[in-house]
């Protein structure tokens, strides 16, 4: 494709957010945009049951992206909307959560400009207050924590090499996405810069949604607990003392509520 060939009646890209997991948590918008697309490309990981919001004529295309397994490749991907929006579509891509927050939206868009597509963001509830007000924990706290971190445990060269020190900083709440794979290294360089063993850490799976499972440890015993519960991705990692106030606060309760 040519960047410089600007279509003469091109369609629009849509980048939508479907929030954490609830169909219900995604914005009205979203849902509008989702029932008046024309093709929706979409992640693996999408709102349960936001396809069901399709017109029976419009098309969905799975681009199928699970954390190291992209079924199709990221410039593969950007090329696609474009693509289809010189096809004069309109297109929605959507996204779990929200499409700025470790969604590579800003990767996606960026080609977009440079083919001259028209586009619009619209954000989503993204996975870390989504899943941690399911859980019963509050990310921010007087008595807990001033400051929320948002990490990635899933560095675009496999690794997890972060700034430890800054992560490590007491009266804060961190978030990983993308940690359960690296979480013995996570939990590992915590405790080296200065977190105790003991400090609470979480690990919420399918947030928000009627599989929703949420494991309380330790930094010492999460990764032991994580394996033995056999808990896998989609799930986010909350560390802080935050977590703590989770067995008072939990409100959701999916209807087999499997606790870990």
């Amino acid at each position: 494709m040519n960047p410089t060939q600007r279509p003469a009646q091109a369609g629009t890209v849509y980048l939508v957010g479907s929030g954490p997991g609830a169909l219900d948590l995604m914005t009205v918008r979203a849902t509008r945009l989702i029932g008046e697309a024309d093709v929706v490309v979409h992640d693996h990981l999408i709102a349960d049951g936001a396809l069901s919001l399709l017109r029976n004529d419009a098309q969905a295309i799975c681009v199928g992206k699970k954390a190291s397994n992209h079924t199709v490749p990221q410039n593969e991907l950007n090329l696609l909307l474009v693509r289809l929006a010189r096809e004069g579509k309109k297109v929605v891509r959507l996204k779990g959560g929200d499409p700025f927050i470790f969604g590579r939206g800003g990767e996606e868009i960026e080609t977009l400009f440079e083919f001259g597509i028209p586009f619009e963001v619209v954000p989503g509830v993204t996975a870390a207050a989504g899943c941690a007000a399911y859980a019963g924990i509050p990310l921010t706290h007087r008595e807990h924590a001033q400051t929320v971190t948002f990490a990635t445990g899933h560095l675009k060269d496999g690794s997890v090499d972060l700034d430890w020190s800054a992560l490590a900083r007491p009266k804060q709440t961190v978030v990983f996405y993308m940690g359960i794979g690296g979480i013995g290294e996570i939990c590992r360089q915590l405790i080296v810069h200065g977190l105790p063993a003991t400090h609470p850490a979480a690990v919420v799976q399918n947030g928000s949604s009627e599989r929703q499972r949420v494991l309380i440890a330790d930094l010492a015993t999460l990764p032991e607990q994580i394996e033995k519960a056999g808990l896998t991705s989609p799930a986010l990692i909350i560390v802080g003392t935050v977590v703590s106030l989770h067995r008072k606060l939990a409100w959701y309760q999916p209807s087999n509520w499997p606790r870990v």
